[in-house]
């Protein structure tokens, strides 16, 4: 269960007299009604309120059926059973609301100017909140506008005042403002007889039963809404006022508590969300560090694997396919090395052990793959499509690659989302794709192609990246993967790194889908 659930909960227990236990000393709520009945009574006499010409009472026959009987309207009593949404205990009664209200109504519905400052305070909608009136974006109008609308709703200290337009309908709140004020037609205000308990109506309004019952009843095209006489149908049950002011406290200790619990369980979803990539991030970062897999003495180092790309590179340049000044290594400091790594491992430029964005040759007629942006997925791994066409069409527009080859995303947002892939099993052997992307190809088999892969998706490598470019379209530097250090473990432990990565993300996955 859920805050909103468990706070959905204690109000609608509230509001069907199972929260607090029921006192048989309190005056029963039929007194209380009685006295409020009486109330608006004088104030009609003192012309300060209007006579309610559709006030009822709901009263239950000796047979167990709801009915309802109005006072000022000479008609045959109304069996409302199917109104009649739950059962409440005997000493409390169930009325329209209109039974407890004073005055039922809203502000104008003519948008008058408003202005940043001015002599009155103009209360909307967006002004309306669950813990009062916030008057951190509030509108003013003048005097003059000030008493026409005043005039009609007459708003005081302790009123409800409830959204009954729009996607924010059923917000409720009290009126925290001792100062006039107007209000604008998308709020209705409620003044509800201070015999009433102002927290109960609260819950009241705040409950299930009467939220869904709002949500359900609004009508509308452009804004939904709910009317006046749609609210004077309202049912609402009414306890014992000493009841009304323990379930009050009740509520007043509880939903705090409730609070407490949404953050706190907000906090968890957030760190539950976040885990697993965090988690991934973690592996790689053990991974490329020496830390996931133990060394084995017996593995051939990495410098035998260097001294092997060295000599393939030799033999490119003497063949021509290279160029004298690529066999040239910058020197490693000691001030570059970002972490250590085992003994049998190597530091290394990238450019040093590969050969970034090589040239493709193929038949012009022959089908190759096309991959757009689109088409590579968003992952710790490679996973991608294509289109097929042919190799004449994108041989001089797109970059090109290879069966074999490692491309990665070189733009922001996708190089971040880690798009990147393996390219294998391509039409020919050959394609092309979206010009935002960065090819690596390896020396003779000496570094493997996932090793790599995970490489590209490490915090080390992803994080420290810098950009240049306008807001929408950044990309790494030139340079930044040319002279980014590698870790080079022995090939023997990288098929291990491999082989344990994909253990440990296929069992992070099975665990996000449960």
């Amino acid at each position: 269960m859920n805050a909103q659930q468990l706070k959905n909960a204690i109000l609608q227990e509230a509001i069907t007299g199972r929260l607090v236990p029921q006192d048989p000393n309190d005056e029963p709520a039929s007194v209380l009604l009685d006295r409020i009945r009486q109330e608006k009574k004088r104030l009609v006499k003192e012309k300060k309120i209007k006579a309610d010409k559709n006030e009822s009472r709901i009263y239950r026959t000796e047979d167990g059926h709801w009915m309802e009987h109005f006072e000022e309207k000479k008609r045959e009593d109304v069996c409302i059973d199917e109104d009649i949404p739950f059962e409440i205990p005997e000493s409390w009664e169930w009325r329209r609301i209109t039974s407890i209200l004073l005055l039922l109504t809203d502000g104008t519905h003519n948008s008058p100017p408003s202005y940043s400052s001015g002599d009155y305070l103009y209360i909307t909608a967006k002004n309306i909140k669950p813990y009062g009136i916030d008057l951190s974006n509030v509108s003013y109008i003048t005097k003059k506008i000030h008493d026409e609308i005043y005039s009609r709703c007459n708003p005081e200290y302790g009123d409800v005042l409830y959204i009954k337009d729009g996607a924010t309908a059923g917000v409720v709140t009290l009126n925290n403002l001792h100062e006039p004020f107007s209000l604008l037609s998308s709020v209705a205000l409620l003044k509800q007889s201070r015999e009433m308990n102002s927290r109960y109506l609260l819950a009241y309004f705040n409950s299930p039963y009467c939220y869904n019952t709002v949500r359900s009843s609004m009508k509308g095209a452009a804004i939904t809404r709910i009317t006046l006489r749609m609210i004077q149908e309202w049912l609402i049950p009414i306890p014992p006022i000493e009841e009304q002011e323990r379930i009050a406290i009740k509520v007043d200790s509880l939903l705090p508590k409730v609070e407490e619990y949404g953050k706190a369980q907000e906090a968890l979803d957030k760190l539950n969300a976040e885990l697993p990539e965090r988690l991934k991030k973690s592996i790689l970062q053990e991974a490329i560090t020496g830390k996931l897999v133990p060394q084995d003495p017996n593995d051939e180092p990495a410098s035998v694997l260097l001294d092997k790309i060295r000599k393939e590179k030799a033999k490119l340049v003497k063949e021509g396919k290279l160029k004298k000044k690529d066999l040239e290594e910058k020197p490693i400091s000691k001030e570059e090395i970002p972490f250590e790594i085992p003994e049998s491992w190597e530091w290394v430029r990238i450019k040093d052990v590969f050969t970034i964005n090589p040239k493709v040759i193929a038949d012009d007629n022959a089908d190759a793959a096309f991959i757009p942006m689109e088409k590579i997925e968003a992952c710790y791994g490679s996973r991608f499509t294509y289109e097929i066409r042919k190799w004449k069409t994108i041989k001089s527009s797109f970059t090109c690659f290879a069966d074999g080859d490692v491309a990665f995303a070189k733009i922001t947002p996708c190089f971040q989302n880690r798009k990147s892939m393996i390219l294998k099993n391509l039409p020919n052997g050959i394609g092309a794709g979206t010009t935002e992307l960065k090819v690596l190809r390896q020396y003779t088999e000496t570094i493997v192609r996932e090793y790599l892969l995970y490489f590209l998706a490490s915090s080390y490598f992803i994080d420290e990246a810098t950009f240049k470019g306008t807001a929408n379209q950044q990309r790494i530097i030139v340079g930044y993967l040319e002279n980014k250090l590698f870790p080079l473990p022995p090939l023997s432990e990288q098929h291990r790194i491999v082989a344990k990565i994909e253990e440990l993300l296929s069992k992070i996955d099975k665990l996000k889908t449960k």
